[in-house]
C-alpha cells in the first residue's frame, strides 16, 4: 500500500502532462516587441537583471500581458513618454561642457551624470529643470573630464619617424579649421617621412612643408582621424598650459620650454635675433636665442611664455647633459626659430 502509494506520487511527478514553470523570455527582440505592443504610455523600456530580461511597466494589465508574452514584468512609476519628454526637457541644455544624461531603464529615471569641469552656474541650471521632474531625473557627480577617445596630441609630446625622436611644437590651424603641428625642420630632412606619437606609436601624418637653413621649422599634416590636436602644452609633470596667441619674441622677456626629454621653465630671452652656426657647418638665420637649456630630443618643442607661442626648439650648447633649471646653468644657451614668422608664411595660427 505504501509502496504503490509511493509509485503513484513518481508517476506524478515524471508525467508528461504536469504543467512546468515556464521559461522566462530571454529574447532581446522578442522582449522589446512585447513592449512596443503596449506602448510607450504602459511601458518603460527593457533591461536585464541578474542575466534575465526584464520589461518595464506601468500598470498591472500591462504587466499581465508581458508574462502572457513569457517574458519578466516590473511595475514603474514613469512611463517611457514621460522620461523621454524629461530627457527633452535636458537636451534644452545641450552643449554643457563635462556632462552626459539619458534614459536608464533599470532605474526608471532619467540619469544625470556632471563631471569635473561644470561650473556652479551650469550645475544650478540643470538642477533647475530636476527641481520640475521630482524622482523622473538623478543626478549624479562623477570624477574626471569627458574627452573624446581619440589620441591626445599635445605640444612638447615626443614624436619619431625612421631614426628620429623629435618633439611636437604647437597644435596650428589655418583659416578652414584644419589642424597641423609645427616641430623643427631639420628633424624631417630628408624625405617625406610619416610622424608618429612617441608614446603608443599612434600615426599623426606626414610634413607639408619645412624649411632648414637659413630656418628651423616644419609643418605636419594630421591625417590620421582618430587624434584630437589640443592646443595646448604639456609639462613633464602631465599638466597642461593653454596656448591663446602668438607673436614675436621681445629681448630680455622670461620664458619656457617643453620637449619629449627635458624642460626648462626659468629661462629669458638672449637676443631675439641671431644668426648661429651650428658644429655640423648649419647656419641658421634671425634665430631666438635664450637661456633655457636642451637636450637631443628637444628638436621642435615649444617655447612661450604664458599662453603665447614664440619659437620652436633647434638646438644649444651641452644638448647631452642633464637639463633642468637654468639658475643651476647659467652657461646654457638654446636657439628657437620664430614661431611668428612661421604662422605668416603659411597663413597658420595657434588656437
Amino acid at each position: 500500500m505504501g509502496i504503490a502509494a509511493a509509485g503513484g506520487l513518481l508517476a506524478v511527478l515524471v508525467s508528461p502532462t504536469a504543467q512546468a514553470a515556464p521559461t522566462p523570455l530571454n529574447d532581446q527582440a522578442k522582449a522589446a516587441a512585447a513592449a512596443a505592443s503596449l506602448g510607450d504610455d504602459r511601458t518603460a523600456g527593457v533591461y536585464y537583471q541578474d542575466g534575465r530580461l526584464v520589461v518595464a511597466v506601468t500598470d498591472e494589465g500591462a504587466a499581465a500581458a508581458v508574462r502572457n508574452a513569457g517574458a519578466t514584468p516590473k511595475v514603474v512609476e514613469h512611463s517611457a513618454s514621460e522620461l523621454e519628454a524629461v530627457h527633452g526637457k535636458l537636451d534644452e541644455l545641450a552643449g554643457i561642457h563635462n556632462t552626459s544624461w539619458g534614459v536608464d531603464p533599470s532605474s526608471n529615471q532619467v540619469s544625470v551624470k556632471i563631471y569635473d569641469g561644470v561650473s556652479s552656474a551650469e550645475r544650478a541650471r540643470i538642477e533647475r529643470v530636476a527641481a520640475d521632474h521630482g524622482d523622473a531625473i538623478r543626478i549624479e557627480r562623477r570624477p574626471g573630464k569627458l574627452e573624446r577617445t581619440a589620441y591626445a596630441m599635445r605640444g612638447g609630446l615626443g614624436i619619431v619617424s625612421v631614426d628620429y625622436i623629435c618633439s611636437a611644437g604647437f597644435n596650428v590651424q589655418n583659416d578652414s579649421g584644419e589642424k597641423f603641428m609645427l616641430t623643427a625642420g631639420h628633424c624631417v630632412i630628408g624625405g617625406n617621412y610619416t610622424w608618429f606619437r612617441y608614446s603608443g606609436n599612434i600615426k599623426l601624418g606626414s610634413q607639408v612643408d619645412w624649411s632648414f637653413e637659413p630656418g628651423d621649422w616644419a609643418v605636419i599634416d594630421y591625417t590620421n582621424p582618430d587624434v584630437t590636436p589640443y592646443g595646448t602644452i604639456q609639462y613633464k609633470d602631465g599638466t597642461e598650459g593653454q596656448i591663446t596667441n602668438s607673436r614675436w619674441a621681445s629681448d630680455n622677456e622670461k620664458v619656457k620650454r617643453v620637449g619629449t626629454v627635458s624642460q626648462d621653465l626659468d629661462g629669458m630671452v638672449l637676443d631675439p635675433s641671431v644668426t648661429v652656426t651650428y658644429d655640423d657647418g648649419a647656419t641658421l638665420y634671425n634665430m631666438i636665442e635664450t637661456s633655457l637649456c636642451v637636450r637631443h630630443g628637444d628638436s621642435g618643442g615649444p617655447m612661450f611664455t604664458g599662453t603665447t607661442a614664440l619659437g620652436i626648439n633647434s638646438g644649444g650648447n651641452y644638448a647631452d647633459q642633464p637639463c633642468g633649471n637654468t639658475d643651476a646653468q647659467p652657461d646654457r644657451v638654446s636657439f628657437h626659430h620664430p614661431v611668428q614668422d612661421v604662422l605668416d608664411k603659411q597663413d597658420l595660427k595657434v588656437y
